[in-house]
């Protein structure tokens, strides 16, 4: 069964990463249609075709690979010049010149019968419109699904209903967990709390989490605090006085934390020896955008550090040692984690919660990596686009007609960083599979 709810896992992560690229690829369409330029391919994945059908202009199918996706658009470039470059001696810039060559070759293809439904004939506006449609659409797919998990479905959060209540006080350095006769009274059960009482109030506070009451109470040992619990509907007020205990410190992950010498830091708390339910509690609309723009901010950090994330990664994988758990994952990773979250041994929504944020974290990926300003990234045909704006704008006040901005002349540039691409692509692969990155 753990088996089978771990394929299950990957196969989602598969199919919700197929129609995030479907989605990507449609955030490009659409305004191309819309500017009329001719599309005449939209593919969701890479390899054999395995579906197809052709509306209009467009060839609609869906290939074997679903890891990537493209729409073919009439004239991203302007045409090839009439003279032939690459005539220079040197192997390298023979094989640099004929890549230029065959990228104008299949540029040119696009451009027979599309009139003046090409792409590089739009105004610069259009084109960067065009360009960024793919990446918006993962970053508004990455906000629909955070607002789910967190909205609809909730956060994971103590509440105010008490689960359980503590016998007595045991400090946090005792080395044990059970109480003795020598053990003083927890304060909750000396007042007369019980499991399933709601907490209301202390010290005239109402509280919504048990978060805030927990605050009251350690900032109050030894000091006499009307506590206003609920009991089957009613309402009753009791004498809550928090026992001065020690406790861990911890960090803002609930780690501990330790000094020079590695021993656990300790500080003095009021104590009152109760535990609270935990529940999915929806958090409010805006919840789902902050998170998706926390996570902007988090990703964005990662790729402006990639090729040393991605060296760390390996020197992780060839010495052994525990990977970052927040460094960069390949789509392997990601399916691996995606497995073991839905075989973990926890409730389906905690499961299905699980799942949603991983794929609303790689649509957010996917958005900060398709910015980056190289092609073939979105990015880069947009650095094209605004440079192309530039030199037309620089030529009109000089009182010149601009050429278009041919960038097949950065054919080579974009064959070197596709092969950086899949070296790093490679190496975080490897490492997934060897030195992974586990929940469990």
């Amino acid at each position: 069964m753990t088996a089978l709810a771990f394929l299950i896992g990957v196969v989602l992560l598969v199919v919700g990463l197929a129609v995030s690229i479907a989605l990507h690829e449609i955030g490009h369409l659409v305004p191309a249609k819309l500017f009329g330029v001719r599309v005449g391919q939209y593919m969701v994945g890479f390899g054999p075709t395995l579906w197809s059908r052709k509306i209009g202009d467009t060839e609609y199918g869906v290939k074997a690979i679903p890891l990537g996706g493209y729409i073919s658009m009439a004239g991203m470039y302007p045409p090839s010049p009439a003279e032939t470059a690459g005539k220079g001696p040197g192997r390298v810039r023979r094989l640099f010149a004929t890549m230029v060559q065959d990228a104008r070759a299949a540029n040119d293809e696009t451009l027979a019968g599309a009139d003046d439904r090409v792409f590089y004939k739009l105004p610069v506006y259009k084109r960067v419109i065009i360009m960024l449609g793919g990446p918006v659409m993962n970053l508004l797919l990455a906000v629909v699904l955070f607002t789910l998990l967190f909205s609809g479905i909730g956060v994971q959060t103590a509440t105010t209903t008490v689960a359980s209540v503590s016998e007595c006080v045991i400090p946090a350095d005792a080395g044990r967990t059970d109480c003795t006769p020598t053990d003083p009274a927890a304060p909750a059960a000396e007042a007369g709390v019980l499991p399933g009482d709601v907490i209301v109030s202390v010290d005239g506070t109402p509280v919504a989490t048990f978060a805030e009451a927990s605050a009251i109470i350690q900032e109050s040992p030894g000091q006499a605090l009307p506590l206003v619990i609920s009991r089957g509907g009613e309402e009753q007020t009791l004498s809550l006085t928090p026992a001065l205990t020690t406790r861990a410190v911890t960090d803002d992950l609930g780690r501990e934390v330790t000094d020079a010498d590695g021993a656990v830091q300790t500080e003095e708390v009021g104590f009152a020896g109760v535990r609270s339910q935990v529940a999915l509690v929806p958090q409010p609309l805006w919840a789902g955008p902050q998170a998706a723009a926390d996570n902007v901010g988090a990703v964005a950090g990662i790729m402006t550090q990639l090729p040393v994330r991605v060296y760390d990664t390996a020197v992780d994988l060839f010495t052994g040692a525990e990977r970052d758990p927040n460094g960069p994952l390949s789509v392997v990773g990601a399916g691996r984690l995606a497995g073991e979250v839905a075989a973990t041994d926890a409730p389906v929504m905690d499961r299905v919660a699980g799942l949603l944020g991983l794929l609303a974290s790689l649509n957010i990926a996917l958005f900060v990596f398709n910015l980056i300003p190289l092609l073939p990234l979105d990015g880069g045909h947009v650095v094209v686009a605004l440079w192309d704006g530039i030199k037309r704008m620089w030529a009109k006040l000089a009182g010149r007609v601009a050429r278009p901005v041919d960038a097949t002349k950065l054919v080579p540039v974009t064959f070197v960083v596709v092969i950086l691409l899949v070296g790093m692509g490679g190496i975080l692969i490897l490492a997934d599979l060897f030195n992974p990155v586990s929940i469990l």
